[in-house]
């Protein structure tokens, strides 16, 4: 008996990146994650499973959505409340097609392997042009496992370079099998201090840490991707912390700072997620960037970054 096709969970196939490895990119951004950062930028990605979003600033208070709504109705609905209850919401995705302004949507779809890359290799020439690729993030790819898997090796098949973002935080073995088809693994990481990474993440960072150990000692290709948060992690022990694991994973390419912005804060009002503690950053300026490099570059490290 043949096996169910291999689909996953996805909320987009993004063209020409230029931020997610090298060349230009394809990244197809996977649902689920197991961390809550709270500066995270694509909030819309830590829930493995399709959600609704709601933008207010389209919203026109018509009442369609309530009228079809399976959880709101009944004889006392009331059309004028038109907020989302999402402890009862089943995500069917009937507001969604009601709304004539689009303040709704489904953001999550299921797709498969070949729907993925017949997308993915649209862009071949641009690849090849430019040493791009397919870049796998989220979320965290290697959730879904056997998709991302599956991906990988589908990309192979057609001799693409293969990039994946991950934030290590999941099973070795799963690593192991994703390790002879990844040409660059993105790691991030975002916090030194384990108690503090458990604080602002849901997690300590000691099966992260011991994850980039094992792909270094593995042979991998690898980059560290530090995201910076100003009045949290842009501490001198934080970055004497980057420094040191630099220096002890020697055959990394370098070390990326991500430094904060905005953009998740918005899609966090959208998805209904309670903004953070203790989060008021702003983006730093350039100057500030050029700081951090200035620092991490003194203490040795090979620092990714060229600010203009």
């Amino acid at each position: 008996m043949n096996s169910a096709p291999v689909t996953g969970w996805i909320t987009e196939v993004q063209r020409f990146s230029i931020h997610d490895g090298p060349g230009i990119r394809t990244t197809v951004f996977f649902k689920g994650c197991p961390l809550r950062c709270w500066w995270c930028h694509n909030p819309e990605t830590q829930d493995g499973g399709p959600e609704l979003a709601f933008t207010a600033s389209k919203c026109i208070a018509c009442g369609e959505c309530v009228k079809v709504c399976p959880q709101r109705q009944g004889p006392d609905g009331d059309t004028r409340d038109i907020s989302i209850n999402r402890a009862k919401c089943t995500v069917c995705g009937a507001c969604a097609q009601a709304c004539p302004a689009s303040a709704r949507e489904i953001v999550g779809r299921e797709v498969g392997i070949d729907e993925v890359i017949r997308e993915v290799d649209r862009d071949r020439p641009f690849y090849r042009q430019s040493g791009g690729g397919m870049t796998l993030s989220g979320g965290e790819p290697l959730l879904q496992a056997d998709f991302a898997i599956g991906l990988l090796q589908a990309a192979k098949t057609i001799s693409l370079h293969t990039c994946i973002e991950t934030c290590a935080q999941v099973p070795p073995d799963v690593l192991d099998r994703a390790l002879p088809l990844v040409d660059l693994f993105l790691c991030d990481f975002k916090e030194t201090d384990c108690q503090r990474h458990r604080n602002w993440t849901g997690q300590g960072n000691d099966r992260i840490l011991a994850n980039l150990r094992h792909l270094h000692a593995a042979g991998a290709n690898m980059r560290l991707r530090c995201p910076v948060i100003p009045g949290l992690n842009d501490r001198d022990d934080h970055f004497a912390g980057i420094a040191a694991l630099a220096r002890e994973l020697s055959g990394i390419e370098g070390v990326e700072l991500m430094p904060y912005h905005q953009l998740g804060e918005s899609k966090m009002e959208r998805f209904g997620i309670t903004a953070r503690p203790g989060i008021s950053a702003k983006a730093p300026e350039l100057e500030v960037l050029r700081g951090w490099i200035d620092d991490l570059t003194s203490r040795g490290v090979r620092v990714l970054n060229c600010p203009a």
